[in-house]
């Protein structure tokens, strides 16, 4: 799994991953957009320049990358990972119920067959284990978490596995509002903000909870467009639109954490 590193030395960081479910394709466009439009731009947008010279952006832009082949070769709806287990005819876990905070508590399943498996235990995926193993030995400077999902078009933040406030949810939300109306003002596409388990639904195992458990404060997960028309389907034609507001949102929560390093 390749990731990429925005910077050149030990600064506060800001972690993004696309991809986690692979048929997700509009996730992985935008960790691709995102690098290309920090590269390109840094230098001339000050507010792009500023982030970069004062933070280190890590961006994993296909985190479940056998899953994501394979939804290009054999199953677009694929969503798990394709590991294979003996004495099971079913492939993968899902990597989003795979981390353990709450693990396989809530909206998850512990049939190997099913889309929302668990997995056999926390960390069972190579994927999964990877990420956690990278955050946990840069936890110290790691100040943002974003993970980048489709479909719904919500911003959300912990927690999903229980229905409990994050110790941090008025300042969560009030950043999470501001991202949404950042959004908004490109082409008036609507979000809406709040918790996992309330916003969406409660499911255990995710990627954000467990970051933020860890310590990562500014934890936010993506649900990109739409919101149902063409669902994972999304059509080529809207991947540029997406991406552009997306930046504006990503943007508005790097300057907050900028702003208020902890």
């Amino acid at each position: 799994t390749h990731l990429m590193k925005l910077s050149d030395s030990t600064k506060p960081a800001i972690f993004m991953d696309c991809g986690i479910h692979a048929r997700e394709w509009i996730s992985t466009a935008f960790c691709q957009w995102f690098v290309k439009e920090a590269l390109s731009t840094y230098g001339s947008d000050s507010q792009m320049t500023s982030l970069l010279d004062q933070m280190d952006v890590f961006v994993l832009p296909v985190f479940n990358i056998d899953g994501y082949d394979f939804t290009h070769k054999s199953n677009r709806m694929w969503r798990k990972t394709r590991s294979k287990r003996s004495g099971s005819s079913c492939y993968g876990a899902d990597p989003n119920r795979n981390f353990n905070a709450g693990w396989c508590t809530v909206g998850a399943s512990s049939n190997p067959c099913s889309d929302t498996f668990c997995g056999h235990q926390p960390e069972s995926e190579i994927e999964v284990k990877n990420v956690a193993d990278f955050i946990r030995r840069n936890k110290s400077i790691l100040k943002a978490y974003i993970t980048i999902h489709s479909y719904s078009q919500l911003l959300l933040f912990p927690y999903s596995y229980s229905f409990s406030l994050a110790a941090d949810h008025s300042e969560l939300l009030k950043v999470a509002d501001g991202a949404s109306a950042a959004l908004r003002s490109l082409y008036g596409t609507r979000y809406t903000s709040g918790p996992g388990a309330a916003t969406i639904y409660p499911a255990a195992g995710g990627s954000d909870d467990w970051a933020y458990d860890l310590g990562v404060k500014y934890s936010y997960t993506f649900e990109l467009r739409d919101t149902g028309r063409y669902g994972f389907l999304l059509p080529e034609s809207q991947i540029e639109p997406t991406c552009e507001e997306t930046m504006l949102a990503v943007k508005y929560i790097a300057a907050h954490v900028q702003k208020n390093l902890y």
